[in-house]
């Protein structure tokens, strides 16, 4: 079960992406805790999470964390913005 059209329609391109092995491991729903100083300030849940093959620039594999966002809050803006600071990791925002 999706949140949106949009997030499930994304889901079917990422699915059709891993059977054609350009991306690996798709998860959905991947929980992100921001602990800060020893204290959890919050859990970000994004769409879906997945390993890519960046041969442009690096024969390396790329992790990507992906939302899909109709609407951007001051909450989902806040979260993204620690997650990415904690994680090390880059959320790509994929318009609805």
């Amino acid at each position: 079960m999706f949140d949106s059209k949009a997030e499930a329609r994304r889901y079917a391109e990422l699915n059709l992406l891993e059977k054609a092995n350009e991306i690996s491991d798709l998860r959905l729903q991947t929980e992100f805790d921001c602990v800060v100083n020893g204290q959890k300030i919050c859990t970000y849940r994004a769409d879906f999470d997945y390993w890519i093959r960046d041969e442009e620039f690096s024969p390396d594999d790329k992790y990507i964390v992906e939302d899909v966002k109709g609407f951007r809050t001051q909450v989902y803006r806040l979260k993204k913005k620690l997650v990415e600071a904690l994680h090390g990791v880059e959320i790509r925002e994929v318009r609805a």
